[in-house]
């Protein structure tokens, strides 16, 4: 216990001075479909899962604006505990809540690994040079399961999912800090939700960021207010993220997925933009637009 305090102190230290991010550094993303880039089946045009590098997610972003090297380790599905156990339930990363086969065994990430996501993130910290940024967002799939594994939508187990989440949040960043002997800018990236006219579902999204936010605050995080940006930039569509364009469109404009559409990926970088610290000189990039499509089967 003695030698766990030891290491970790200076790092925490270290940490509280973190170096400023520059075009050329390294950019190490963890989380889970939203990180990813990933977009429904149904989507118009439909996407290739075999070509990974076609999912162009807030870290790609960003990455472009700031000019970073990106390793963007998230999976489709990930839930707190299937990032640091890849034999823990899962909602279609490595399983479906526990049985079958998930993504990572059908279609490429965005980079290749064996093991949890988190054995990736700490062995990657520890053997590459300049990692200015890691930023974390999961907890959503977490949801997701209970909701469609227990009676009532996960309810009455929402209070002990959330200490759940917050608990494996802090095996994720203490192995980082820790393992990795990683000091340098820590984010949280909140999540969003799909609407704010009914507030007992953006009251559900709000409670996982508290619980992840505040897990999170010993481990010098900053975060990053995807909730918030999605809220101001539906303002003037009836609170509705949908009607904004920031989910992906699955054939009409009254029908969505329930995740972000390129433009709303944008505004989960420029939340991250805000919320990291940039060295003195560095201009960010106007954002691109999006890219064109490819034919279905194609690229």
């Amino acid at each position: 216990m003695f030698a766990a305090v030891g290491t970790a102190a200076p790092t925490l230290a270290a940490a509280a001075s973190a170096p400023p991010l520059a075009p050329g550094a390294r950019y190490l993303a963890l989380g889970d479909s939203v990180t990813f880039g990933y977009q429904e089946a149904n989507v118009v045009p439909p996407p290739n899962y075999r070509r990974a590098s076609s999912f162009l997610g807030y870290p790609e972003q960003l990455g472009a604006q700031l000019r970073l090297n990106v390793a963007n380790a998230a999976c489709p599905g990930e839930t707190s505990s299937s990032l640091i156990n890849p034999a823990a339930p899962s909602n279609g990363c490595e399983n479906t809540g526990g049985h079958g086969i998930g993504y990572r065994a059908l279609f490429p990430l965005h980079v290749r690994y064996r093991g949890s996501q988190l054995s990736y993130a700490v062995s990657y910290l520890r053997s590459q040079r300049n990692v200015r940024l890691v930023s974390l967002m999961i907890g959503a799939n977490d949801l997701f399961l209970c909701a469609k594994t227990t009676k009532d939508g996960c309810l009455s187990e929402l209070a002990a999912l959330l200490r759940r989440i917050a608990r494996n949040v802090g095996t994720i960043l203490r192995s980082i800090r820790d393992q990795a002997h990683y000091s340098g800018q820590l984010a949280i990236v909140n999540y969003y939700s799909l609407t704010y006219a009914l507030p007992a579902a953006a009251a559900q999204v709000a409670s996982l960021n508290r619980a992840v936010d505040e897990a999170a605050r010993p481990y010098h995080v900053t975060i990053a207010d995807g909730f918030g940006q999605f809220k101001r930039a539906a303002a003037h569509s009836g609170a509705d993220s949908c009607r904004a364009g920031l989910l992906t469109q699955l054939g009409t404009p009254t029908s969505c997925g329930v995740h972000p559409s390129y433009a709303g990926q944008a505004l989960l970088a420029g939340a991250l933009l805000r919320a990291v610290r940039l060295a003195p000189g560095t201009t960010p990039a106007p954002p691109k637009p999006p890219p064109p499509q490819p034919p279905p089967g194609r690229g």
